[in-house]
């Protein structure tokens, strides 16, 4: 099953609770995002002195990333309250209506998977973040009014993992859209590091560059890889985390060298030793792997095409020829025309 996978970006029940613990407080701490954390760290500056709320916020980018933290910081660094919830969980506008009135002056309201929002709530939100209002009907037919129920000015902060489903009324409605981008295996090492103290694990820099060089560029994984290892130091070892131990620790938890599972090297293997290194069709391909297209799509291609393992064509999906040197295959003759 994916969310087995320890190499998953989706957040798992156990991460929750070592996230917050781990997670940074302030734009101080924070590692990664420069451009974004600058630009957040003067708009919430500039509100402060005006004693208005922050523009609203979209932070966009896979999962994992830090987009409820920045959220988390921004109402921090602000001076005001945090009010999070996801959009699954905001099923009519009567949710909506309860959340919004709650909210004290310049206060943080965070929706995460905001394009999951309903049609009518998210028509409902359009007058709340422009004019600070939410309209509600009472009573039905001839006999029915309009109320317009006051909110307090506040800033609307969504997080999406999939843009291209937000509509563009409401797109179009944030100050300010930012991309988070994969990080860096440097800055992976500081967060990593970072970790280890406030787990007060010891760990070698050397163990802690290996860690984020398998961690996928995804700060939620190298802090998850990290607390599996805790368990192979603490128990094999002495509670120190050393490069002999990482890597065995990593090659145990089948993540190779590259950031790469089980899965992922077989979702490889299969068009490699079934279909000839492509193409293929990712119809074909879900029914080989036994795995939807939606998975497929969303789950296991994103990292591997990224890293250019595989590559996407009219025809469907080739294993790249970095792909195969991955797996020590040698590619077809033939196939040497599309690398």
């Amino acid at each position: 099953m994916t969310d087995a996978r320890t190499v998953t970006a989706e957040e798992r029940p156990e991460d929750s609770t070592y996230d917050i613990s781990l997670r940074p407080s302030g734009f101080d701490e924070f590692v990664g995002q420069d451009k974004i954390k600058d630009n957040l760290r003067v708009f919430v500056e500039a509100s402060r002195r005006r004693g208005d709320p922050v523009d609203h916020v979209l932070f966009c980018g896979p999962p994992g990333l830090g987009k409820t933290t920045l959220a988390m910081i921004l109402a921090g660094e602000r001076g005001v309250m945090l009010h999070a919830t996801s959009a699954p969980a905001i099923e009519h506008k009567g949710q909506l209506a309860s959340l919004l009135t709650k909210l004290e002056p310049n206060d943080v309201l965070f929706i995460d998977e905001i394009h999951r929002l309903p049609a009518v709530v998210e028509e409902n939100l359009y007058t709340a973040i422009e004019d600070f209002r939410i309209d509600t009907v009472m009573g039905d037919g001839p006999y029915a009014q309009t109320l317009s129920l006051p909110l307090h000015p506040f800033t609307l902060v969504g997080a999406t993992t999939r843009t291209g489903l937000l509509t563009n009324p409401m797109r179009s409605r944030f100050g300010y859209a930012a991309r988070l981008d994969y990080y860096p295996a440097e800055a992976l090492a500081k967060i990593v590091t970072r970790s280890a103290k406030l787990l007060e694990l010891p760990i070698e820099a050397k163990a802690a560059d290996e860690i984020s060089r398998r961690a996928r560029g995804t700060p939620r994984i190298a802090n998850r890889l990290l607390r599996r290892i805790r368990d192979f130091a603490e128990v094999l070892s002495d509670g120190t985390v050393s490069l002999k131990l990482a890597g065995e620790a990593l090659d145990r938890l089948d993540v190779d060298k590259a950031g790469l599972d089980e899965m992922d090297r077989k979702y490889l293997r299969t068009i490699v030793e079934f279909y000839n290194g492509g193409p293929v069709g990712v119809e074909t391909l879900g029914a080989a792997l036994s795995e939807p297209r939606d998975t497929i799509e969303d789950v296991y291609e994103p990292y591997l095409l990224q890293q250019g393992f595989v590559a996407r064509t009219a025809r469907g999906r080739v294993v790249t020829k970095r792909g195969y040197d991955h797996l020590g295959v040698k590619p077809p003759k033939g196939q040497s025309k599309l690398f």
